[in-house]
């Protein structure tokens, strides 16, 4: 069988429609699609990235940075909601490639979004540590620092040796001392759980979340107004400190390449096509939905942020706490900041595990991983194994490993899935422009076009160790592939 070989959308739509004992359940209306996205979206990115990318990359110019990835995102997700309509299957861009582009461009997909989901998950649940720590603090409960921070730290060469980053002895990885992030691996654990329960439940849950939050996000904006410094964002665009990505306009796009991190809540909402009642129509909804709105909160609250403070001082786990503690904010204002801090990242932490247990259940339907990742628990109707193995792994990253670190290795996977799911879009347009689109991506081929050069030239601002952890990732992968997936795929078994 050819490497190039593509699945059948016909057989992929009867796999999804057919009830069995390895069928999930459709329960998710459009309302749970939107806020499934807000769910993912809000989150690391207000709460936490917002902070990192002003202070090391972007300064006050970060709303530029948020708008050029909500543009770049647009591309994407126009092109996200054609296949979600017409492939409206479990597994997301690893599905859609499948379709377009063939077995071994899937199985890249799959390997990347496995990395994708799954550092997202640790990088956020390092932020809900971070705003858990502040919200108990605020009540006068302090955990022990051993227990409550990454042991680990990722240093930059402009932070060594500066008061702003004590830790950071050289470039690169550094130990801080702290034994293990224990706040971040409970978050992963419970989630992991509510995930295995049921896809009603975890909706549910993530229904109630997002209203929260949004309210909280919104609350951020309207105290911050009061006690914005215009001075605070003058230069509003500081100078280049002669490093690529250091302020100027390259700092400007590395931090678009750092928020990245933060939208990739579409994508997740694509991995549940499976579970929703009607995904021809309510996928496009979600995914644009979510988008939309996320997008402008996002410019909102990190346009408020600088405002409040200097840029320089926001290189911290909780910058908006801290923001808001600076300017003397009421007390009640802070603990409802971080609440919905920790209740938003939870919720980031929800999705993004949905994701992975999802990508793994296609990937073992297809015969490319073990029986195992596909297990549906008898009653619950979940991909319960993959859930449970997924949470361990992530644990163990949330608890060991820092941010930066976990937030650039889900950039550049994110940003290879989109560039792929543009090409696809374009690609079944010649192969099967007879095929049923309830969306159709409008300017084809333009908006495909601009996805992938715009995905592109994000994954180009991210730095060189970033590319050659992607590539190490990408090997382990095709030794996978060619020592276990490929000899064991279903599409090539039924071409034997």
């Amino acid at each position: 069988m050819s490497l190039w070989a593509t699945k059948s959308i016909a057989v992929l739509r009867a796999e999804a429609d057919a009830a069995s004992d390895m069928s999930l359940k459709r329960e998710l209306g459009p309302l749970n699609l939107v806020t499934l996205g807000i769910g993912a979206v809000i989150g690391a990115g207000i709460f936490v990235l917002t902070g990192q990318a002003a202070a090391l990359h972007a300064g006050p110019a970060v709303p530029i940075s948020m708008a050029l990835v909500g543009i770049a995102c647009t591309f994407a997700a126009l092109c996200y909601a054609e296949m979600a309509s017409a492939v409206p299957v479990a597994g997301s861009a690893y599905t859609y490639v499948y379709a377009t582009m063939g077995e071994l461009v899937a199985w890249i997909v799959g390997w990347d979004l496995v990395l994708e989901y799954a550092a997202g998950a640790a990088g956020v649940g390092v932020g809900w540590s971070g705003h858990l720590v502040s919200l108990l603090g605020l009540f006068g409960v302090r955990l022990p620092d051993a227990l409550a921070a990454s042991p680990t730290a990722w240093c930059t060469v402009a932070q060594v040796g500066t008061m702003a980053a004590p830790g950071c002895a050289h470039a690169g990885l550094n130990l801080t001392g702290a034994i293990v992030n224990l706040p971040a691996v409970f978050i992963v654990a419970l989630m992991s759980t509510i995930l295995v329960i049921g896809i009603r439940e975890s909706a549910r849950v993530n229904n109630v979340i997002v209203i929260l939050k949004v309210a909280i996000v919104l609350l951020v904006a309207i105290v911050g107004l009061a006690h914005i410094t215009p001075s605070n964002w003058k230069p509003f665009i500081p100078p280049n400190t002669g490093e690529w990505g250091t302020f100027g306009w390259s700092g400007v796009l590395r931090g678009a390449g750092l928020v990245f991190f933060a939208y990739i809540g579409f994508d997740a909402v694509s991995t549940t096509a499976q579970e929703a009642k009607n995904p021809q129509k309510d996928m496009p909804i979600g995914i644009l939905g979510s988008l939309a709105v996320c997008t402008v909160l996002y410019m909102i609250v990190s346009a408020v942020l600088t405002g409040m403070v200097p840029y320089t001082q926001l290189n911290l786990p909780a910058p908006v706490a801290y923001a808001m503690e600076q300017v003397g904010a009421p007390w009640g204002v802070r603990v409802a900041i971080d609440l919905g801090a920790v209740l938003g990242l939870g919720s980031v932490v929800l999705v993004m595990l949905l994701g992975q247990s999802r990508v793994f259940f296609s990937m073992s339907r297809d015969g490319l991983l073990g029986r195992w990742a596909g297990k549906v628990h008898p009653t619950r109707r979940t991909p319960y194994l993959s859930t449970i193995y997924t949470g361990i792994a992530v644990g163990l990253a949330t608890g060991l490993l820092p941010l930066q670190l976990l937030g650039q290795l889900v950039n550049i996977g994110t940003l290879l899935a989109f560039v792929l799911v543009c090409a696809g879009v374009w690609i079944l347009r010649h192969k099967r422009p007879d095929l049923d689109r309830p969306f159709r991506t409008p300017f084809v081929p333009f908006v495909p076009i601009m996805g992938m050069l715009c995905c592109f030239g994000l994954m180009l601002t991210l730095p060189a160790d970033t590319w050659i952890r992607l590539l190490v990732w990408l090997v382990i992968g095709f030794a996978v592939y060619f020592g276990y997936s490929r000899k064991h795929s279903v599409l090539r078994q039924k071409d034997v």
